[in-house]
């Protein structure tokens, strides 16, 4: 007696089996429900199981498989559903139709798991000359997705078109939405331009009737180019019911899907750090992919933006285990590469980076995508001009970066775009100088766009310039640019920025609150403040920059630059007002009036506001700061 029969319950007749097949059968290749499709396929092949009905129970070891490679993730589950199919196999005929779909299936599992596809693409062919067309659309769906390297897609787009034309023949409506996916994936990947088109295309017939699978990765998509298009609060809206959909279709990889989602969203917010708690739970998930590396790769970028460079350094070095290139061509191998890329450049990896460029250099041309369309982190060229300039190679860097820019504005992922244009501003100003025509304005664009998109800019790890353990802050426009250590910011500029650099110009002197709010250093015995306040020099250094930048805005707007124009406008409309501001009657400098009381309470909150602002860039230096920084009545700069 069983298991179900000691617990009183009727075993199935021969026509309950054949109901279980069709239902089954029904949720996975029109529904596309992998949930319902999963018990339906459980109960027929125990009812087969139990009455020997062979035919019955290699249709049902076969159905358990899914539509998707991998959709049995845990140990247990996997093995079970393997030994299934194993055990259907050796009982149906070998020349039978049965047997070659089952062996395509297990192959397809094999090729994936050991990050593969000589195998599957064999059987490919196997089925085109045994003119099985079913056993042919399954071949060439799973081989599809033993292919999503970014090395494969002329392949996978061969794949897809046969799988489209096979449809009709085989008259499941499930081929032909897997192979409008597949194909919609394809163009994504490739950063096709029209790749919209196949995606409306696919949603006009889910429109008509769902498939649930299909329209779970469709709904990915349009999260990730809601994310592209820099609307940040209703992408992380629309990922939350996107993973509802997916737990509704069985799909295992919902969690990890609306995970990466969430992180993308808050990685071009500046507040990936916040997810290291919950990245420390996924990467251990039993949800995901064996060839997934794509979330120990994330962690290690959280980690090092939060500034805990042991964590992050022992995660790279996990990922990269004995040589980075080991890493399986996987759907989420270029992003793991672009977490290398940026983690490898806060730790300052140079080794690493050299590495990853290596790697990345045959697929500058392409967008960097994780699995089906799940996040874009815009152009590979990015990552090469970070690997570039965690090399030191600041020429290489500044071209790749450029190019970034330009790929990113066609991708239409205005915040990748704005990413790219700020470190490009960056290694130009490493290059040429933060008086670099290029840099300011690439670095103001930016700096506006970010404002308008709520992104927060990173920092970047530049040449150190300062001593060891010291701060150096100088200001440039509307800027000021804060190193330490090698580690480089640059934030926009505010009363409080003039506080620090005064504090950090004079380290280990104590400078009243009412001296710095007044604009004048401490008359002590010392020698005066290298980074004086507004002085008459300094009234005249102004004056002098009013007339060089009124002279460059008449000659960019002659050669209708109105972009450069505008960013120059705006830094003299500052300096007018910073002039104003400044003197009195007469052009003289304008005291400071009040209480001593009233200056603490003014200047500790500018400079406590100053600090936050280069802690929402990099969080080291701004704790840093704040650890090295006294405000009270004397306020004083002491480095460690």
């Amino acid at each position: 007696m069983g298991v179900l029969e000691e617990l009183g319950v009727r075993l199935p007749s021969y026509p309950d089996i054949r109901l279980a097949l069709v239902l089954g059968e029904r949720a996975l290749y029109v529904n596309g429900d992998l949930q319902t499709a999963r018990r339906w396929f459980d109960s027929a092949y125990r009812q087969a199981e139990s009455c020997g009905d062979v035919p019955a129970l290699a249709r049902a070891a076969l159905g358990q498989g899914g539509v998707w490679v991998q959709e049995h993730r845990t140990c247990a589950e996997s093995e079970m559903v393997r030994a299934r199919q194993r055990h259907a196999l050796s009982l149906v005929d070998p020349y039978s139709s049965l047997a070659l779909r089952l062996r395509i299936r297990m192959t397809g599992e094999e090729d994936y798991g050991a990050g593969g596809h000589e195998a599957i693409l064999r059987l490919v062919a196997r089925a085109r000359n045994a003119g099985d067309p079913t056993a042919l659309a399954e071949a060439l769906s799973l081989a599809h997705h033993c292919l999503l390297g970014p090395e494969h897609g002329p392949l996978r787009l061969e794949l897809a078109r046969e799988l489209i034309g096979q449809a009709p023949v085989t008259g499941r409506r499930g081929d032909l939405l897997m192979g409008l996916l597949w194909r919609t994936v394809d163009l994504h990947l490739a950063a096709d331009p029209h790749a919209g088109r196949c995606l409306e295309e696919l949603q006009g017939l889910l429109a008509e009737h769902d498939h649930l699978a299909v329209g779970f990765v469709v709904d990915v998509i349009r999260v990730m180019l809601t994310i592209r298009a820099g609307l940040f609060d209703q992408a992380e809206k629309m990922a939350g019911d996107c993973f509802e959909r997916g737990v509704k279709a069985g799909d295992m990889d919902a969690t990890g899907w609306y995970g990466g989602q969430i992180a993308a969203v808050r990685w071009y917010q500046g507040r990936v750090a916040e997810l290291l708690p919950v990245l420390t739970d996924l990467v251990s998930s039993p949800t995901l992919s064996p060839i997934d590396n794509s979330y120990l790769a994330g962690f290690a970028l959280a980690a090092a933006t939060s500034g805990d460079r042991r964590l992050a350094a022992g995660h790279l070095a996990r990922l990269r285990g004995r040589d980075l290139a080991d890493l399986p061509r996987s759907s989420s191998w270029l992003f793991s590469m672009y977490c290398v890329a940026e983690t490898a450049h806060l730790l300052q990896d140079a080794g690493t980076a050299a590495e990853a460029y290596a790697l990345l250099r045959p697929f500058a041309g392409l967008p960097v995508i994780a699995s089906l369309g799940v996040v874009c982190f815009g152009s590979v060229h990015h990552s090469l001009g970070m690997a570039a300039l965690t090399t030191g190679d600041v020429d290489l860097a500044a071209e790749h970066l450029g190019e970034a820019v330009r790929a990113n504005l066609a991708l239409g992922h205005w915040p990748a775009a704005t990413l790219s244009r700020w470190r490009l501003g960056q290694a130009l100003a490493l290059r040429d100088g933060p008086h670099d025509k290029a840099a300011r304005a690439a670095q103001s664009t930016a700096a506006q766009e970010a404002r308008d998109l709520g992104m927060v800019l990173p920092a970047v790890v530049g040449r150190a310039s300062a001593a060891h353990g010291t701060f150096r802050l100088r200001r440039h426009g509307r800027h000021w640019q804060v190193e330490q250590a090698g580690r480089l910011v640059v934030v926009e500029h505010s009363v409080g920025m003039q506080h620090l650099a005064t504090l950090i110009a004079n380290p280990g002197r104590e400078i009243l609150a009412a001296d710095l709010a007044a604009g004048a250093a401490a008359q002590e015995s010392e020698p005066a403040s290298a980074q004086p306040l507004l002085d008459d020099q300094a009234r005249e250094t102004y004056r002098q920059r009013l007339s060089e930048l009124q002279a460059e805005i008449d000659e960019l707007e002659a050669m209708n630059d109105i972009e450069r124009a505008a960013a120059l406008r705006l830094e003299r409309e500052w300096l007018v007002a910073e002039l104003t501001a400044a003197t009195g009657i007469g052009g003289r400098a304008r005291p400071f009036t009040g209480t001593e009381e009233r200056a603490r309470i003014a200047v500790g909150k500018a400079i406590r506001r100053a600090i936050s602002r280069v802690s929402a860039a990099d969080r080291v230096l701004g704790e840093e700061l704040r650890a090295t920084v006294h405000t009270g009545v004397r306020c004083c700069y002491r480095p460690r």
